[in-house]
């Protein structure tokens, strides 16, 4: 038996989508070709709304409105303080929406409701009070020369910057990029994923509202290989951010050094290992576990997705696991009772089934779900494999869905050559309650967060990004402005000074 799929009655709260057009220089605006995309309801496979397909010529026009509003607009002349304030009013007017943002991003993305309403949107207004109170206190340095001369660093902002977002998390991406370039004072254009563009139109038109100035802030929805690659190849872009696959990550930074050497940072997603001591708590661990894979459907870039638990606890822990995950309730993300929505499109449905045949075929054990769940829409049971062998497509390929590796473990060194065996480096988890098994085992995986007795431990105020083909540059936390600023050396003569 797999785990419960939902289909008891409840309340759809009912939306009228609202912005539909292209969003360049604070105006909603058709496409130059006219053409529109359809946006899918993963619940349904129904569409949503038809939205504005950006180009290469719709985003011509986003860069030149950005490049005028950054080198003769009001916003990067702005002091820090003022830039400061107009971000808090756009915080309190996404606070004064959340129900509608919350709405869109399950409707487009098979998000849990709830969470949105407690976790995603209230944390984008979170990041731009965060970042608006960072944009008055971004200090160069006095330099102590060793001639006669005076030395001091300026940061400046990097200019015009383009976003690309993935769709897993539509309003948080948003805000990871959009946030902390704001408060440098650079100016961008955003290309949300083509499967969740509703709420990044929805931010640019609360933006226009708090009073950023036109041009500032930009929203071209569109595909990858159009829009995207535009974007990644633009020689008036100085900067570009992307979240997403390793495969366009490529893609972006060879578009990056064919242009115009543009600074790119990328976070390309993990196959993050959890590491359990046979000292752990064992409810816990299960716990902790089974969310780090099964928590938003295995759409999460850090998901926990290689169990590795120490031969002491094993069969216990298995045995635990698979209970848990049958009573994981998948069903319609607007059921406050239900743990996971759908895959967000048919695309990545039928991948996540692919991934789970091919474990079947490659000799792993299908201890529980692997198959759809009911008759429309793209859910699918959260699904447990043992006997997986480290060279196995399930425990190297990131699946992106809710689907985990359990694996054993003798020894210490055992446990941190498997967790470090893998192309990328994004997060990994420890379960243990020995402080000297954490401090050894934090220090020598190879990746950018460790969570030692918890997972998900993202904070705004906490550096989040990768090692190897996890990518490079950090989102949240004070490194993320660090993106989006120059540092410039001025450097003067002094004559006579009593001292240097």
């Amino acid at each position: 038996m797999g785990s419960q799929c939902n289909g008891d009655e409840f309340e759809v709260p009912e939306i009228k989508i609202k912005f539909t057009k292209l969003f360049i220089n604070g105006q909603f605006v058709d496409a130059i070709s006219g053409k529109t995309f359809e946006t899918r309801d993963p619940r349904t496979g129904e569409v949503i709304a038809h939205i504005a397909e950006g180009d290469k010529g719709d985003v011509d026009l986003a860069v030149k409105a950005a490049r005028q509003a950054f080198d003769h607009g009001k916003w990067p002349r702005m002091s820090g303080y003022e830039r400061g304030r107009i971000m808090m009013k756009f915080a309190d007017l996404i606070e004064q929406n959340i129900e509608e943002l919350a709405i869109l991003d399950s409707l487009d993305a098979g998000k849990l409701f709830t969470l949105n309403k407690l976790l995603d949107i209230p944390g984008t207004a979170h990041h731009l009070r965060y970042y608006a109170g960072a944009a008055d206190k971004i200090h160069g340095e006095t330099l102590k020369m060793s001639r006669e001369f005076q030395g001091y660093t300026l940061k400046e902002p990097i200019g015009v910057v383009g976003h690309i977002i993935p769709w897993n998390f539509p309003s948080t991406m948003f805000s990871f990029k959009v946030c902390p370039a704001l408060a440098a004072g650079c100016t961008m254009v955003v290309k949300p994923a083509e499967q969740s563009p509703l709420s990044a139109l929805y931010y640019a038109h609360l933006a226009k509202e708090a009073g950023i100035p036109d041009g500032v802030l930009n929203v071209v929805a569109g595909f990858g290989p159009t829009a995207g690659a535009a974007i990644s190849s633009h020689m008036d872009v100085d900067k570009v951010s992307f979240t997403g696959s390793a495969e366009v990550g490529r893609l972006v930074m060879e578009a990056a050094a064919k242009s115009n050497l543009k600074s790119v940072s990328l976070e390309l997603g993990g196959k993050s290992p959890v590491i359990v001591f046979d000292d752990a708590d064992l409810d816990m661990a299960v716990d902790l576990a089974n969310k780090a894979i099964f928590f938003n459907k295995g759409e999460i870039c850090a998901a926990g997705s290689r169990i590795y638990v120490q031969e002491g606890i094993y069969d216990a822990f298995v045995k635990k696991a698979v209970e848990n995950a049958k009573k994981w309730v998948v069903g319609d993300p607007f059921d406050p009772r239900v743990h996971q929505g759908p895959q967000v499109d048919k695309q990545q449905f039928e991948k996540v089934l692919k991934y789970i045949e091919h474990g079947k075929r490659e000799g792993a054990t299908l201890l529980t779900g692997g198959r759809p769940c009911g008759d429309k829409g793209y859910y699918i049971e959260p699904t447990i494999f043992t006997d997986v062998k480290e060279d196995m497509l399930i425990a190297q390929d990131e699946i992106f869905g809710p689907v985990m590796s359990l694996m054993k473990f003798k020894t210490i060194e055992e446990a941190i050559e498997r967790a470090n065996n893998t192309r990328y480096g994004l997060a990994a988890g420890i379960v243990t309650k020995d402080l000297n098994i954490a401090n050894r085992v934090s220090r020598s995986i190879r990746a950018g967060s460790i969570w030692i007795n918890c997972y998900f431990g993202f904070d705004v105020d906490c550096p989040f990004g990768g090692y190897k083909m996890s990518g490079f540059g950090r989102d949240m936390g004070l490194h993320a402005i660090d993106k989006y600023l120059q540092v410039k050396s001025v450097v003067t003569p002094i004559y006579g000074s009593p001292w240097l």
